[in-house]
């Protein structure tokens, strides 16, 4: 495996609500505190699993804060920036690094089209401000716009900040793109770590799942980086079905991931913010199974 700068597993934190509707300083601090005793390269905020379609302006803030609060160095944090504009995108990296941020990811302005240069130039103004480095999301399936792979290397060649990439695609699509972009970029995955194996064999440096079972992902990342195959191929086996069953959607994602981390940490009720899908029986006992295998988190 080739050397990044940025690697490994960097779990995208849930924003847990208490029985008010706000954000949970107590669940956000021990979400922090497991994903870390559980062996996770870094930590990651703010994207699509923090519900950050759901946040105001100032939840995101203060989320961001606590979870950088809560690391306190001990490994690095990204930031994912969700901003409708570019000002307030760069307001948002701005303060991401002020208290301690090593990178940030940017996700498209919220609107329904837009052209390539466009976006180019957009993600350009925030990059070129920004004290640190900068990701890009790419996930048109899930935002609803995107670049392409031309694109993306496009925007490196003119901002060279725009060093990372955090992608959504299964293995061939992520062996196409690390091949084209040459290493311009430290390329993570999402889609929950479903390719995990084979995007680290394509040239990805990490991924960036949900919390669920992160600690097993950074187990499976360790043993591929230290070339024991075999052992990491068995270990994720063991997860790969619990990985199918929760990245169904991004909704289904958030009602059953978010439940199975809230009992591997112990920490009681979930609380939704709506919109939001409702747990099933089935779903239920599922996860309650899942549960019982993986343990507590970190344990």
């Amino acid at each position: 495996m080739a050397d990044h700068r940025f690697h490994g597993i960097y779990p995208m934190l849930y924003a847990f609500f208490d029985e008010s509707g706000a954000l949970d300083l107590n669940a956000t601090a021990r979400q922090v505190d497991g994903c870390i005793s559980g062996g996770v390269h870094g930590l990651a905020v703010g994207g699509l699993a923090t519900e950050c379609g759901k946040l105001s302006s100032a939840e995101k803030r203060q989320l961001c804060i606590w979870v950088l609060e809560a690391a306190s160095g001990r490994v690095p944090v990204s930031v994912t920036i969700s901003e409708a504009s570019a000002e307030a995108q760069i307001e948002m990296a701005m303060l991401a690094a002020d208290n301690g941020a090593q990178w940030v990811v940017l996700q498209p302005p919220p609107v329904k089209e837009i052209s390539e240069e466009d976006l180019i130039a957009f993600f350009g103004e925030v990059a070129d401000a920004s004290p640190v480095p900068v990701g890009i999301q790419n996930a048109p399936q899930f935002i609803g716009i995107g670049l392409s792979n031309w694109g993306l290397i496009e925007l490196n060649k003119r901002h060279p900040n725009v060093s990372i990439l955090k992608a959504e695609g299964d293995a061939m699509y992520s062996a196409a793109l690390a091949e084209e972009a040459r290493g311009a970029f430290d390329l993570f995955n999402g889609r929950n770590g479903v390719d995990l194996i084979d995007t680290l064999h394509a040239g990805f440096a990490g991924v960036i799942p949900s919390p669920d079972a992160t600690d097993v992902q950074a187990r499976v990342y360790d043993l591929v980086r230290a070339g024991e195959q075999e052992e990491a191929e068995r270990v994720f086996r063991g997860i790969a079905p619990l990985l199918g069953f929760l990245m169904l959607s991004i909704d289904h994602l958030l009602c059953y991931g978010k439940r199975l981390t809230a009992r591997r940490l112990d920490l009681g009720e979930v609380h939704d913010r709506a919109p939001a899908d409702a747990p099933t029986a089935f779903g239920l006992e599922t996860l309650e199974r899942w549960s019982r295998q993986l343990g507590p988190m970190g344990g």
